[in-house]
């Protein structure tokens, strides 16, 4: 039998399915829910769109055929509105040019009917954890421009080309592309990357981040190091 896919995490798991036939849909919405999984069941690409964009869910089982659209058509808009919700495509186009169709515009999986239930579990649950699996490899890589830093490895490169820090510089460094988005004083960065709750009055900043504009902000690359005046210094393009 499937695993509950619902099992593996405290936080309930959300699937949105997209299909015109009643009877089907409430199928795959009892199978799910069986499983412990939150369901809500659309029965049209418009409302399939308007349900995905305002995103929260895990995943999506949607119908090759709907009364208003393709669902090829529902997985290339959702594409290009930059939503990577992994969808599972069903259908009764069995032909591999069909399938091969549905997965190059965007589709994560493709399920031909008829089906047993345990294979639609099983799938969604390969695409939800391929998903998991994605989201937490991306929350430990910092990118600033073309700069990206991978905390797990601590590997830092710019345009692909690998840059030796000291553990003071890859400290500064983490900080400051962590905070980006704004000004940074003396006494921030004191405090987040030497521990020191007041200025000591050295250059000890100065230098290191003339270190890392050497290192970084190499010839042919946009500066990422600015000096704002009066308070302090930014990273970022």
């Amino acid at each position: 039998m499937a695993s509950d896919i619902a099992s593996d995490t405290p936080r309930q798991r959300r699937i949105l399915t997209v299909a015109d036939d009643p009877d089907n849909a409430a199928e795959i919405a009892r199978t799910l829910r069986e499983h412990g999984l939150d369901v809500d069941l659309v029965t049209t690409g418009r409302e399939a769109l308007r349900a995905a964009l305002a995103r929260g869910y895990d995943a999506m089982t949607l119908d090759r055929m709907l009364p208003d659209a393709d669902g090829i058509m529902v997985v290339r808009l959702l594409r290009e509105a930059e939503i990577e919700l992994p969808v599972l495509m069903i259908s009764a186009l069995s032909d591999v040019d069909e399938k091969v169709r549905g997965l190059r515009t965007g589709g994560d999986d493709y399920l031909t009917k008829p089906y047993q239930p345990d294979e639609l579990l099983v799938r969604l649950e390969v695409m939800i954890r391929r998903k998991d699996a994605s989201h937490a490899a991306s929350d430990n890589i910092l990118r600033v421009g073309t700069l990206e830093v991978d905390r797990l490895s601590r590997l830092v490169r710019r345009s692909g080309v690998v840059i030796e820090l000291s553990p003071a510089e890859y400290r500064l460094l983490i900080y400051m592309m962590e905070q980006s988005h704004c000004a940074l004083s003396r006494p921030m960065i004191f405090e987040a990357v030497w521990g020191y709750r007041f200025d000591p009055g050295t250059n000890l900043i100065e230098v290191h981040i003339g270190r890392l504009r050497k290192k970084i902000d190499t010839e042919g690359e946009e500066p990422l190091f600015h000096t704002i005046r009066n308070k302090g210094y930014r990273l970022g393009a």
